[in-house]
């Protein structure tokens, strides 16, 4: 497929989305006006909409936001529902985006990919899958972000290792079936080992419980992969997918050190209902299976909405692709997009929907989205107060990026905790090729 010459420049916006379960009070002033009073502050520049988590309502954009550093987060903060912060939309503050390099590099490219990302501590630089069809892996340095850079000003990342198949070949080993597809799902950097997440693209009969992998994080290295391994008892597609790290005062409230998950799969009955994820302790990979805490997940009987229904929290259109738990906060934030128009099943065309031809579910247009949690509400499930199904996001809300893309599509997501950035892959927003965006969350 031809690269695009052209790319659109938009301002970047972020929604402003209201915690209706904890506050019934509505804005003094409708949609669109310049300010407002929330229980008493005043709050003044914004376009706002108020967002329940009951599917009502599609959100707004709002404030536009100049880039602007924020301080390094405390790391390691204790859990205090008095103390910590609850992210919301006005707390993201964007900070630029750089481009990855062009054609092939080792056995694959970045055309069609940018998928799974992990943050490399020990070289501050960021491991990802390249295309589609490979499934290799690259490392790729992380240049100095411009803030306010236009197209042509975007730095480039340059590779530090070239794509690899990290699995070393074992990758067909999580199915019995010579016939499946596999894509990897979750990349993590940590305590110098990579690990890998591995679904089976189609998984019809549900059969699938191998998924994780470990090696070095050297790629040149070969003999070092250990792998397949089950996580926990109920699936692959509950846990074949993002990677996130815990903050440590929040570890043993959770459960363990790393968050992992998956959701919204093909075959959507063999994996969750809306966002979910799990506790897990890398180091627990080859015991049968490894001990997966779960912190919320929804089954065909407890969804967060409607799999074949109208919702802007989930239907049959959402993809959930990363997950970050902000330093210095108490908000577990989950990265996809969502289907915000009226649902549908059959190809595009009978769906109204120009981005995708394809037979399957559509709920066009669609939105970079958001899906916020509590930390304590986790720990309540973690604790056995509180069913995975019973949790709720307490926002949600449109993420809208400074350039546009081919199509509507976050494939990956990482976090550095020593700087506080977010690292968000924006899929085919450079020709074929992702652009990577950074975030912070302001304290």
């Amino acid at each position: 497929m031809a690269r695009s010459a052209r790319r659109l420049l938009v301002p970047f916006l972020l929604t402003v989305t209201l915690d209706q379960r904890s506050s019934g009070k509505t804005p003094s002033e409708t949609a669109g006006n310049s300010s407002a009073s929330f229980d008493g502050v005043r709050v003044t520049g914004l376009r706002f909409q108020a967002e329940g988590v009951n599917g009502q309502g599609a959100p707004q954009s709002g404030v536009s936001r100049p880039a602007a550093a924020a301080p390094p987060p405390q790391l390691g903060r204790p859990p205090s529902a008095a103390s910590a912060k609850l992210v919301m939309a006005k707390d993201l503050v964007y900070q630029g985006a750089f481009r990855l390099p062009m054609g092939a590099i080792g056995g694959s490219s970045f055309d069609y990919g940018g998928t799974a990302l992990a943050f490399n501590p020990v070289r501050g630089s960021l491991f990802m899958v390249g295309h589609a069809w490979q499934q290799f892996v690259a490392e790729v340095t992380v240049p100095t972000i411009r803030g306010g850079a236009g197209w042509s000003d975007l730095p480039f990342a340059t590779v530090l290792q070239p794509f690899t198949d990290a699995t070393e070949g074992l990758m067909k080993n999580v199915s019995a079936n010579p016939g499946d597809s596999f894509q990897v799902g979750g990349l993590l950097a940590y305590k110098d080992r990579l690990y890998l997440s591995v679904y089976v693209y189609y998984d019809a009969s549900g059969s699938q419980k191998l998924s994780h992998f470990v090696s070095g994080l050297d790629l040149s290295v070969s003999g070092d992969v250990r792998g397949p391994y089950q996580v926990g008892t109920l699936g692959a597609g509950f846990v074949s997918g993002y990677f996130g790290l815990v903050p440590s005062g929040w570890q043993e409230a959770l459960g363990g050190p790393v968050l992992n998950g998956n959701c919204c799969l093909s075959i959507i009955s063999r994996t969750s209902y809306g966002p979910a994820v799990f506790a897990i302790d890398p180091a627990q990979l080859g015991s049968t299976p490894a001990k997966a805490v779960p912190l919320v997940y929804y089954t065909d009987s407890h969804p967060l909405g409607p799999w074949g229904g109208d919702s802007v929290v989930f239907n049959g259109s959402t993809n959930v692709e990363g997950i970050v738990f902000p330093e210095g906060t108490r908000s577990v934030l989950f990265f996809g997009r969502q289907g915000l128009g009226p649902w549908c099943y059959g190809d595009g065309p009978a769906c109204n929907d120009p981005t995708s031809p394809a037979k399957g579910g559509h709920a066009y247009p669609y939105a970079y989205y958001v899906w916020a949690y509590d930390a304590t509400d986790l720990a309540a499930v973690k604790s056995g107060k509180r069913k995975p199904w019973d949790v709720k996001p307490y926002a949600t809300w449109k993420l809208d990026l400074p350039f546009a893309g081919f199509d509507i599509g976050i494939k990956g997501v990482a976090y550095d905790p020593a700087t506080g950035r977010i690292f968000v892959s924006q899929y085919r927003s450079d020709g074929d090729n992702p652009l990577i965006h950074v975030l912070t969350v302001q304290p």
